[in-house]
């Protein structure tokens, strides 16, 4: 199957469509500032980002997850409070960075016009290891109308596991190859191609801040490797 075959575009929504680094960093330091702490605040939302996704990445591969993304990102908040000076954070502080801060997640600003020329004509649908719940929320905070919401959550079984890129398209009623996986990730966007998608590469330089992302060079295997999302719409349809 070609790129015209394409019918439905699964977005990665957690880094390619949300900037989670500028929310996370900015509340850290807010925290900190509260409690007289100073650190390298970039540096441990970029840690805090690093640790939540290692808890979700294959989950379920050896049974049913006891867990969401949003409970990973608790256990990791803590985590980095307790080893940066932070312990006195209160329940209603924690609370605050781990899920109303990330439930209200700016997206990309070239994101949301893009958004509606693409549902004219594919299938829009956000494909996720991000729960429902914050995928739910970031749509409303930004004005997004996803077609579908794909979470892992749902599956049992997350990405990068093969069963859940098989079960996306299943869902869709639609061959993979019909589906085009859309992210600034290549494990992502590599485990996606295994499973027949077609896949393309939006960067997001800013992904993680001044560190750089670690996908800053996409595998030139990718069926489009573009750096915005409006040229995203022109690869796929002009």
């Amino acid at each position: 199957m070609s790129l015209s075959d394409v019918k439905a575009l699964t977005f990665d929504t957690g880094g390619t469509i949300l900037d989670w680094h500028t929310g996370f960093r900015t509340a850290l330091a807010e925290l900190g500032a509260r409690h007289g702490v100073e650190a390298d605040w970039a540096a441990l939302a970029n840690e805090m980002r690093r640790r939540s996704l290692k808890r979700m990445l294959n989950l379920g591969e050896h049974g049913p997850p006891a867990y969401n993304f949003d409970g990973a990102h608790r256990t990791a908040l803590d985590e980095i409070l307790a080893e940066n000076g932070l312990d006195g954070a209160t329940q209603e502080e924690r609370h605050h960075i781990a899920w109303e801060v990330v439930h209200n997640f700016l997206c990309w600003p070239d994101f949301p016009a893009t958004l509606p020329r693409l549902r004219e004509r594919f299938i829009c649908a956000s494909f996720t290891i991000l729960s429902f719940r914050i995928i739910i929320d970031t749509a409303r905070r930004n004005g997004l109308s996803w077609d579908a919401v794909i979470s892992c959550e749902a599956i049992g079984q997350y990405k990068i596991l093969p069963h859940s890129y098989q079960t996306a398209a299943r869902y869709l009623q639609l061959y993979t190859g019909e589906c085009c996986m859309v992210a600034c990730h290549n494990f992502d966007l590599d485990a996606a191609k295994a499973q027949g998608f077609k896949t393309a590469f939006v960067r997001r330089p800013d992904e993680w801040g001044t560190e750089g992302p670690p996908d800053a060079e996409p595998n030139p295997a990718h069926d489009i490797i573009v750096d915005t999302f409006p040229q995203l719409y022109e690869a796929l349809t002009g």
